[in-house]
C-alpha cells in the first residue's frame, strides 16, 4: 500500500496553456477571473487524483495576484494537496509565468482552495482512510 506522503506526491497536477487574446482584457493580460478558473480546475484535478472520489470546490482562501501575466505567454499551474482534513483536503496552486522565446520564468500567482469528498448524496465522506 502507497503511503500517504507517496499519494500526496503522486496527486500533483501540472497543467500548461497558452496565454492567447481570447483569454486576455484590455491590458492584453490575462483575466483574473480566468486564471481562478484554471486554478480551481487544477485543484480539482489535484483533490481527484489524490482521493479518487467525487469532490467539490468549497472555499478559495486566498488568491495572490503578483504579477500581470502578459498575452503571448505562457503559463504553468502547480496544484498540491496542502493539509488533509476529516472529508475535505487543501489544495495549494501556483501559476509560473514563462517568455515564449527566452527561458525566463517566475511564480505569479498563488492561491489555496478548500475541497470536499461527497457520495452520490452530496453527502460529505471521508476523503483518505
Amino acid at each position: 500500500m502507497r503511503t500517504l506522503k507517496k499519494k500526496i506526491e503522486q496527486a500533483e497536477t501540472r497543467i500548461f496553456k497558452a496565454v492567447f487574446p481570447n483569454t486576455t482584457n484590455h491590458y492584453d493580460t490575462l483575466f483574473g477571473g480566468m486564471a481562478m478558473q484554471l486554478m480551481d480546475e487544477v485543484a480539482f484535478m489535484t483533490a481527484t487524483r489524490f482521493s479518487r472520489l467525487k469532490m467539490v470546490t468549497v472555499s478559495s482562501e486566498r488568491i495572490d495576484f503578483k504579477k500581470p501575466v502578459p498575452h503571448g505567454t505562457i503559463i504553468e499551474l502547480i496544484g498540491k494537496v496542502i493539509h488533509l482534513g476529516n472529508s475535505s483536503l487543501k489544495v495549494g496552486v501556483d501559476v509560473f509565468v514563462e517568455e515564449m522565446y527566452s527561458e525566463k520564468r517566475e511564480k505569479v500567482i498563488s492561491g489555496i482552495f478548500t475541497l470536499v469528498a461527497i457520495d452520490n448524496n452530496k453527502k460529505p465522506v471521508k476523503v483518505y482512510s
